[in-house]
């Protein structure tokens, strides 16, 4: 079949396999070259678990660990495959493109498809670990965990009961200027103030709960180094998408993710019982996600960054981020055989959103959100980017791709 992207109010329903499978290829060739003086640095990362692997930050830190520090990784991500009459969505094609080429490099992955929430997966996992541990020659024990997971919807392992995620404000309504990545177009988003009940659902689906449930099972399971590091995700942003966001419902569940970090420390860190060896935070910048596009204000804001950090030499998307994260963080000269020499905020989190939030690009970001019109939105925003990272992260838009050519929505021809 001709594939071309299916878009209805701002979602993208639809993928390309040869997109998307481009896209992995440069994220790996780029981690590739850019950690190739890491590899042998002792310390580093060689049995690799990432809840979350399929797309954005979970994709690049299972391509960085693997084609970057030459690790074993093990991926959970639940996806849906294609049919013949429909593509499978983004993620299942990055997955079937990243077992192929670590199988192609000689790298040991394994990949399961499942619910990452659920005792039975987390049990899976654990089996899965020890026979790609096997496979390779190494010691079933995992150095890095990553949980990059980013589902709405959550059902609650002890209960049964399904969860759903908001995005909402609390407290008050939300309305503020936002802008169609499409058509260029602004109009006043609004929102209303999430109740009690939809700040307690996206705090479940959404905050630490579940990572906590994971590090205790791998723990339970004996599958943890004592050397293991564990790093979630999380945004912060400047006040003027905090209404929205930060003073949100996601920043109420991004604050409960806060609070699991310092638990996951107090009872399996050094201070504890002494299973790993840390687990961190890592604030990340501003990217064009699946969802991204729908989030109030998210669009303009990002549009403006992009235009001005571009500009500066300083723009990152997911896997230059998740490298700097590696290199330079987690796994720096200086930390890498000492994890106590992680650099950290005040607060304990890893920065590397620190480009986007530098006094001089928040400035000139904002002036260009007070300046852009409809008239000037092309040439002072970056409105094109995002359109363009939008779109490729369902494998269009990507150079080198003929999108009028007939297509297997298999991805047998990856």
């Amino acid at each position: 079949m001709i594939i071309k992207p299916m878009i209805r109010n701002s979602i993208c329903i639809n993928s390309h396999p040869a997109g998307c499978a481009a896209a992995v290829r440069n994220e790996i060739r780029y981690a590739e070259e850019a950690l190739a003086d890491r590899k042998k640095l002792p310390g580093t990362p060689a049995l690799v678990l990432v809840i979350g692997c399929s797309t954005g930050y979970g994709l690049a830190s299972r391509i960085a660990a693997a084609f970057g520090y030459k690790a074993v990784t093990v991926g959970i991500s639940l996806e849906k495959p294609a049919s013949e009459s429909k593509p499978g969505t983004p993620g299942y094609y990055n997955n079937l493109t990243f077992d192929l080429e670590a199988a192609k490099a000689g790298l040991v992955s394994r990949t399961l498809d499942g619910d990452a929430f659920s005792d039975s997966l987390k049990a899976e996992a654990a089996k899965t670990v020890r026979e790609a541990a096997a496979t390779a020659g190494i010691a079933p024990k995992i150095d890095l965990v990553v949980y990059s997971l980013a589902s709405p919807v959550r059902k609650d392992p002890k209960t049964g009961i399904m969860y759903k995620s908001v995005i909402k404000p609390i407290g008050t309504a939300y309305s503020g200027k936002t802008l169609d990545m499409m058509t260029g177009a602004f109009s006043t988003a609004s929102a209303e103030p999430a109740t009690d009940e939809e700040i307690a659902a996206t705090i479940k689906v959404m905050g630490g709960e579940d990572w906590e449930l994971w590090i205790e099972a791998l723990a339970a399971e004996d599958v943890l180094s004592r050397t293991a590091r564990t790093a979630a995700y999380t945004y912060i942003g400047p006040e003027l998408t905090w209404p929205i966001y930060k003073n949100g419902t996601i920043g109420r569940a991004k604050e409960d993710l806060e609070r699991a970090c310092r638990e996951i420390n107090s009872k399996f860190g050094p201070s504890g019982s002494g299973k790993i060896a840390g687990a961190w935070v890592s604030v990340n910048k501003a990217l064009v996600t699946r969802a991204s596009a729908v989030i109030p204000v998210i669009p303009f804001y990002v549009s403006c960054l992009f235009k001005v950090m571009k500009e500066k030499g300083l723009h990152e998307g997911c896997i230059e981020q998740i490298v700097r994260l590696c290199r330079d963080r987690l796994y720096s000269p200086e930390a890498a055989g000492n994890p106590r020499k992680v650099p950290v905020d005040k607060e304990g989190r890893i920065r590397i959103d620190d480009r986007e939030m530098r006094e001089d690009v928040q400035k000139e970001t904002m002036e260009r959100m007070n300046s852009a019109t409809e008239a000037n939105v092309y040439t002072l925003t970056d409105i094109a980017g995002f359109k363009h990272d939008f779109l490729e992260a369902h494998g269009f838009d990507v150079a080198g791709i003929n999108y009028e050519n007939d297509i297997d929505p298999s991805g047998r021809d990856l």
